[in-house]
């Protein structure tokens, strides 16, 4: 007849593999215990011969609690390859350059410059006579000169004209022209002039005289805007017509005596 195993077999297994659990945890536990052991042997002796202290989060174990990686900040060493600057000089030398550069591009660019106006030439006029006056309607060409590298925009010119000083026309225009940047714009305007003095009125109505010449002093003034400013400009010239009849032909202006 076979042996049938009995109970008491099976609780006698069931308590060895519990024994050689617990020696088995008992000894993970030592290995542990001698570890920490020899950590803080090696610490103490660290200690000892070179003057240092624990550190105050591990005491030396080496071993932080769990939940403080976050909290707790690791220690370079200053030979550490991290903390040696690399290029640092290149990228400062570099950096002012380029600012330096681009301040002077935008000072170059919007530095504002001159807006010139200057004279061209008388390029007609017409001659009418009346009973008690010469009527002159006067067509000149002025140039306006933009050295900015925006537009300039041009408002109010105002022309008036002299002879002997004496006023003898105006002409004011609101809006005159827009200047293109690095350009020159050819504007042209008339004035009406009227002459009253008797002696002036038979001089031009006099047929013995092949050319009546008359001098015209023409004083004007301009408003430019460009870069968020208003600027006044002025000039002064003379030019010179034929009063009596309508020969006037296209001639340049003359500048004012010194």
């Amino acid at each position: 007849m076979g042996a049938v195993p009995s109970k008491c077999d099976g609780d006698t297994g069931e308590s060895g593999l519990q024994q050689s659990e617990s020696e088995s945890g008992q000894d993970d536990k030592q290995r542990m215990i001698e570890e920490d052991g020899i950590k803080k042997w090696s610490s103490n002796r660290r200690q000892s011969s070179g003057g240092t202290v624990h550190c105050p989060t591990c005491q030396g174990t080496g071993r932080i609690p769990r939940g403080q990686e976050s909290k707790l900040v690791a220690v370079i060493p200053c030979n550490d390859q991290r903390l040696k600057p690399r290029h640092t000089k290149l990228y400062v030398a570099v950096s002012v350059g380029v600012c330096l550069v681009a301040s002077a591009l935008v000072l170059f660019f919007l530095f504002p410059r001159t807006v010139i106006l200057s004279p061209v030439e008388v390029k007609s006029s017409y001659v009418h006579f009346s009973d008690d006056a010469v009527h002159i309607n006067i067509t000149n060409v002025l140039n306006i000169t933009n050295n900015n590298f925006v537009a300039v925009q041009a408002y109010n010119l105002t022309v008036q004209a002299l002879n002997f000083k004496t006023v003898v026309g105006t002409v004011s225009v609101k809006n005159v022209t827009s200047v293109k940047p690095l350009s020159t714009e050819m504007y042209s305007f008339m004035i009406p002039i009227k002459l009253t003095d008797p002696g002036l009125g038979d001089y031009c109505k006099k047929p013995s005289i092949n050319v009546h010449i008359l001098y015209v002093h023409l004083q004007m003034s301009m408003t430019v805007y460009y870069m968020a400013h208003y600027e006044q400009l002025s000039l002064e010239t003379y030019e010179y017509i034929d009063c009596g009849t309508n020969s006037t032909i296209a001639h340049s202006m003359q500048p004012p005596p010194p």
